[in-house]
This record gives structure tokens, C-alpha cells and sequence, in this order.
């Protein structure tokens, strides 16, 4: 693999940590800022939906500008979010902050996946994306609970100045060994995202992605308060849980893209029913150490072996109802995901807020992927449906 790669799985590695580290320290910046903990869950779904909104939108508004230069000034754009987050005065400062850094993430990943497959020869450019990637899914592995003990001890504005740190070693990364000569694909335009929100099919299929993969966020976003509130846990234990959590996610999404190679609806429908039961689990395992980790495993496997499924089958849709536009629906899925983040977050503040309290964030978060259950089965209904109409086509063709 080339060496321009890496430093894209550097910068890759330094946006996961910032997306997903905030988790970890919810309860350290409520009581450093003195808001309440659903005030605080608003930072992860605000985030969320800097990436969701800002990541198509932008894609396209910088599609003209040239590869090396676009991922030079995304990546100082996440500089400055993360410095201004780690020298944010107040709760207002760092919401915009973090807006700031989502709306570099979104750019990135749409156009650095494209970089990436274009650095490498052809037989190799899925292996170069999930190179790639993997930053993202080591951030969550290593990231994530180093980030979390480095607030814990010093504070949660040094986590952010570490991740600006982090920024910089990528933009050194890319600005000496990615080429200048990378060639741009097509913009995708506002015209052609309309389009492909105008299937109805694809949209059930976002619909699923949002909720599936935000569902565990109702719970996940106050991970770290379940931990220290209800089960009892140390802070310092937090973060060697929030370690296995994203072992745990690592081999559920490697395993999850492999269940899904055949058939990505049957692999979902296994998986949703499985997820909502460990999250109905969680509710009662909760208040006991020793079922808690075990619980917490099985739900970091399942919550990423979704992923793969999710993204597999929206390309495959694409291809039948959208040929052109298969592209953009992916991004837009990509979106979805992040919606679900956002919407679970703010569902879960509302489930803390209100007389259930902290243990029924996980129960909640399992109707939402009951819910994405019930749509997956819809959709591989209107398969089955579609095929046999679409198999004369097929002959005629």
C-alpha cells in the first residue's frame, strides 16, 4: 500500500476519535459547563447532524475544487474545530466547534474514499478503502477510551487538543506524500441527490439504516453514565470498558460484512432481532457488573454488523431502481447513519430527562431497531414482489 494511504488512515483515525470520543466524557463536560446530561447529549447529535446535512451539501459545492488542496483545507477546518473546542469557554463555543469538525468529517470520508481506490491498482481499490477505514474503526477500538482517560485526568479540553494534534500530523501526512496530480470523479449535484430521494424504495431502505444504527445511540450516547450511575463502575473502569466495546465492534463489523456477502436483507433481519434483544438485556443487566460487560460485548458486535449489510444492500437497491445515481445513494446512506446517531442522542436525552431515567435508554433504543426490523422485512417483501416483473425484462433484454 502506498504511503499517501496511511496518512488517510491518520486523518481517518482523527475524525473517528473526535466523533465518537465525546461519549466517554458526557458526564466530565456536564459538570465542567453545569448543564444537565441530555443538555450535554445535544454535542454527539449535533455532530451527527453537521455530518448528515453538511456532507452531501458540501460534497457538492466543492466537486470543482482539486483533490489534494480540498483534503489540505478539510483537514485544517478540523484543526481549527478541535482547537476551538478544546479552548471553548461555554456550551454554546463548543456546539459550534463541533459543527465545524462534522462538516469536515462528512466531506472527507465522500471524498477520500474515492482518493483512496485511485492510489492503488484496480484489483486492490477495495482493500485500499477499507485501509482507509480502518481508522475509523481503530479510533473506536483505541481512540476512543485513550481519549476518554485523557479527559478524565486532565480535563475534556485536552482530549480536544489532542485531536487537533492528531489533525496536524494528518495534514503534514497529506501535504507530503499525497500526489497533486489525483484526478476529481464527477460532482455529484444537488439535482442528482433529489433524485435519488425521490425513490421510494431507497428511502425506506435510509429509514432502516437511521434507525437500525441509531438505536443503540439512545443508549450508547449515556454509555458512560450507565456505567458510572447504575452499574457502579469507576471513571477509570469506563475506559477500559469503552476498550471492549470497540474490540468488540471491530469483529462484529468484520464478521457482519461476511453474513451479508449473500444476502444482506436475511443477514439484517438476524441481526435487528438479535440487537433489540440484547438492548431489552441491558435494561436489567445493567445494574450488575459482571452481566454488564458481557451484555456490552454483545452489543458492540451487533451495533457495527449491521453496518456492511446496511451499505451493501442500499448499492445493490441503487442499482435496480437508481442506475444512475448509485453513488449518491450511498453518500445519502452514509447521511442516514448519521441522522440515526443524531436522532438516538436526542431520543436518549429525552428518555433521561423524563421519569424513566438512565436505565431506559437501552429499552427505548430497542423499539427504534424494532421498528427498522419491521421495515427491513417490508423491503425484501417488495423484492420478492419486483422479481418475478422484473425477470421477463430481463429475457427481453
Amino acid at each position: 500500500m502506498p504511503l499517501a494511504l496511511f496518512a488517510l488512515t491518520i486523518a481517518a483515525y482523527a475524525i473517528g476519535t473526535t466523533e465518537f470520543v465525546i461519549v466517554g466524557l458526557l458526564p466530565t463536560v456536564a459538570n465542567d459547563l453545569h448543564i444537565t446530561l441530555p443538555l450535554a447529549g445535544l454535542i454527539v447529535s449535533v455532530y451527527a447532524l453537521g455530518v448528515t446535512f453538511g456532507a452531501p451539501i458540501l460534497t457538492a459545492l466543492t466537486g470543482r475544487i482539486a483533490r489534494k488542496p480540498l483534503l489540505l483545507g478539510l483537514m485544517a477546518l478540523f484543526i481549527i474545530g478541535n482547537a476551538m473546542a478544546a479552548f471553548s469557554p461555554g456550551y454554546t463555543p463548543l456546539l459550534v466547534a463541533r459543527v465545524l469538525s462534522a462538516f469536515a468529517h462528512g466531506v472527507f470520508f465522500s471524498v477520500g474514499s474515492t482518493i483512496a481506490a485511485d492510489l492503488v491498482p484496480e484489483d486492490r481499490r477495495a482493500s485500499a478503502i477499507a485501509m482507509m477505514f480502518m481508522g475509523l474503526t481503530v479510533a473506536i477500538v483505541t481512540g476512543v477510551p485513550l481519549g476518554t482517560f485523557i479527559g478524565q485526568t486532565f480535563g475534556w479540553r485536552a482530549t480536544f487538543a489532542a485531536v487537533a494534534g492528531l489533525g496536524v500530523v494528518a495534514f503534514a501526512g497529506i501535504a507530503l506524500l499525497l500526489p497533486s496530480n489525483l484526478k476529481k470523479a464527477p460532482p455529484a449535484s444537488i439535482k442528482d441527490q433529489v433524485r435519488a430521494l425521490g425513490s421510494g424504495r431507497l428511502l425506506i431502505v435510509f429509514a432502516t439504516t437511521a434507525l437500525g444504527y441509531g438505536g443503540t445511540f439512545v443508549a450508547f450516547t449515556f454509555l458512560a453514565s450507565i456505567l458510572q450511575e447504575i452499574t457502579g463502575f469507576s471513571a477509570s473502569a469506563v475506559s477500559l470498558i469503552l476498550v471492549l466495546y470497540g474490540i468488540a465492534i471491530a469483529i462484529g463489523n468484520i464478521i457482519g460484512g461476511q453474513i451479508a456477502n449473500r444476502d444482506p436483507v436475511r443477514a439484517l433481519t438476524g441481526l435487528f432481532i438479535a440487537q433489540a434483544i440484547v438492548l431489552v438485556l441491558f435494561s436489567f443487566t445493567a445494574v450488575s457488573p459482571w452481566l454488564t460487560v458481557p451484555t456490552l460485548a454483545a452489543l458492540g458486535f451487533l451495533s457495527f454488523a449491521n453496518v456492511p449489510g446496511l451499505q451493501l444492500y442500499v448499492v445493490q437497491l441503487a442499482r435496480q431502481v437508481r442506475p444512475a445515481a448509485v453513488d449518491v445513494a450511498s453518500a445519502l446512506n452514509i447521511a442516514a447513519f448519521n441522522l440515526g446517531i443524531a436522532a438516538g442522542a436526542w431520543i436518549g436525552g429525552l428518555v433521561v430527562e423524563s421519569s424513566l431515567g438512565l436505565v431506559a435508554t437501552p429499552w427505548v433504543g430497542a423499539i427504534l431497531v424494532a421498528a427498522a426490523l419491521v421495515l427491513n422485512l417490508t423491503s425484501g417483501a417488495l423484492d420478492r414482489r419486483s422479481a418475478p416483473l422484473a425477470a421477463p425484462l430481463r429475457k427481453a433484454a
